[in-house]
């Protein structure tokens, strides 16, 4: 059974920087892609970022420029880099393992979840 605890979340202003990690346990997630998603309150659950077993990356247009999601699978931990953060990218964020090595955008395409890091930015 995979577990995926996230960490780094916190309170920001707007215009700062917070490093986001997930890690990895009880189960194979080198082979695997990884991605982070985030709900804001109301909102349905949505697509951040995303990296295949290969290294290759994949971001939603909001945060283009402004996250970098990273792995490092010899200590089996996924990253997400968040500058220039925005009120509007306050939310739950939750890391997630992808059912493929390729993974995708959407949330029927990973298969475990961690129990979310909440990231609030004031204005």
């Amino acid at each position: 059974q995979v577990q995926l605890v996230e960490s780094g979340g916190g309170l920001v202003q707007a215009g700062g920087s917070l490093r986001l990690s997930c890690a990895a346990s009880g189960g194979t997630v080198t082979t695997n892609a990884m991605g982070w998603f985030r709900q804001a309150p109301g909102k349905e659950c949505e697509f951040v970022a995303g990296i295949t077993w290969s290294i290759s990356t994949m971001y939603a247009d909001f945060v283009k420029g402004r996250f970098t999601i990273s792995r490092d699978n010899r200590k089996n931990v996924l990253y997400l880099q968040m500058n220039s953060l925005k009120p509007e990218d306050t939310a739950v964020y939750y890391c997630a393992r992808g059912r493929s090595k390729a993974g995708g955008p959407t949330v029927g395409e990973y298969d475990y979840w961690g129990q979310g890091t909440q990231v609030t930015v004031s204005s």
